[in-house]
């Protein structure tokens, strides 16, 4: 969420930086408004209540004690009167606390400066690209003929346990799988990460609190008899580990890394870009995540680039980096660089990781304050970033290393794999 004070201060600033998003509902930023000015104006008529209401009981305890009961008993009445007041007054005020709650939870973050105009992917900015296209010419498979042919992948199987989008992988195939993750978190706690594992299903707090909920509850598996839910990704349990914390700005920056299944509904996902891996319901990531003091938050989203940015050419597959426009940034981000990695069989790009930085919009929905060097408290922020998404690497990965004699796998993979080549 933004923070009150952010909105009291800046509204046309906010109102200017949401047109990038082309939000359509700016006059919710004056409604939140109003609505604060009259939680306030409660508030303070609250306290004047209680405040008259300990004067009179003060006062009344010493009548009763120099013997004046009469008077006490007067006054008693009056605070039973300001009892009544006060209680209304805080009905009123927890009536108009879940209206402004409501309302913030409804304006997405401000996007960066540097975020460019647009209305979806297509005005996304593409800032870097690396790596060589292989020409296959018309020979190239798609990575789900490969995992066919060579036995890697089951889709058909994972659709009679489960159902589509949750295939099994097989022999080199999961092993591949395990290769990977194990090559990431190597690569992620090299880089300063500190490894976690955390639980696969959260509770509704710790998906409001890195703004999941109530904005994408469709898009998760929700276990109603227990209230919990199957996460979307490590980011969720990763930065809940910090919920209704208050830190110390020498504890900053926090590096975390952790693997996990992610698991998404994907509601009316069709088609044939949803072929193979290119979109499933459960599917294996890794995760980093960094809590940062304010003054390093965008230095460390360039840090965090840079190192995914590093996997990819290890990996030897050719990629692009796009900066997202207003149009196509998530709703709790404030800059989010896509990394995607050319599919030479599909011809297109296919996305496998988003870093991104949220400025405190997280940390304020995650009640996550530091004490900077002054001993002030101030709102961290967060960021976090795919390093890496499996089943794209994966695609990529056979589509670009086929060969007449089989699958190249990458030389910083092989000791993980313990094969060169997949045949």
């Amino acid at each position: 969420m933004l923070p009150l004070a952010y909105l009291r201060e800046q509204p046309e600033k906010i109102k200017e930086g949401l047109s990038k998003r082309n939000f359509p509902q700016p006059e919710l930023v004056d409604h939140l408004l109003e609505t604060d000015k009259k939680r306030r104006a409660l508030q303070s008529q609250l306290d004047e209540s209680l405040s008259k209401s300990n004067q009179l009981a003060k006062e009344i305890g010493n009548l009763f004690k120099s013997g004046e009961s009469e008077k006490a008993n007067a006054l008693k009445a009056q605070t039973a009167a300001l009892k009544i007041t006060a209680k209304e007054l805080q009905e009123q005020l927890q009536s108009v606390e879940v209206d402004l709650l409501s309302l913030r939870t409804q304006i997405p973050n401000v996007p960066d400066e540097s975020v460019p105009f647009g209305t979806s992917e297509e005005d996304n900015e593409e800032v870097f690209s690396a790596g060589t296209i292989p020409d296959l010419g018309d020979q190239a498979l798609p990575h789900w003929e490969l995992a066919s042919q060579y036995d890697l992948i089951d889709f058909d199987l994972g659709s009679k346990i489960t159902g589509a989008g949750f295939p099994v992988y097989k022999g080199k195939g999961a092993k591949l799988q395990r290769a990977l993750i194990q090559y990431f978190l190597d690569k992620n706690t090299a880089a300063g990460y500190t490894e976690f594992q955390v639980p696969h299903l959260v509770n509704e707090d710790s998906g409001f609190g890195t703004g999941q909920l109530p904005d994408k509850e469709g898009q998760m598996y929700h276990i109603a008899e227990d209230g919990l839910y199957l996460i979307p990704t490590a980011e969720v349990p990763l930065t809940n580990l910090f919920r209704n914390q208050l830190l110390d700005a020498k504890d900053l920056p926090i590096c975390l890394t952790g693997y996990t299944p992610c698991f998404r509904r994907e509601a009316g996902s069709y088609g044939a870009n949803v072929r193979g891996l290119n979109r499933l319901h459960q599917f294996d990531k890794v995760e980093i995540v960094r809590l940062e003091e304010p003054q390093n938050s965008r230095a460390s989203l360039d840090k965090m680039v840079d190192h995914v940015k590093s996997l990819l050419e290890e990996l030897e597959l050719p990629y692009r980096i796009l900066k997202l426009c207003g149009g196509d940034l998530g709703f709790t981000a404030a800059l989010t660089f896509d990394f995607e990695v050319y599919s030479t069989a599909q011809k297109r790009w296919l996305e496998i990781s988003s870093v991104s930085t949220f400025n405190s919009f997280q940390s304020e929905r995650l009640q996550l304050r530091y004490k900077d060097k002054n001993g002030k408290k101030q709102a961290v922020h967060t960021l976090n970033g795919s390093s890496l998404a499996l089943p794209r690497v994966v695609a990529g990965l056979l589509e670009n290393h086929q060969t007449p004699h089989g699958i190249s796998i990458p030389k910083a993979l092989i000791p993980y794999t313990g094969f060169e080549t997949i045949h």
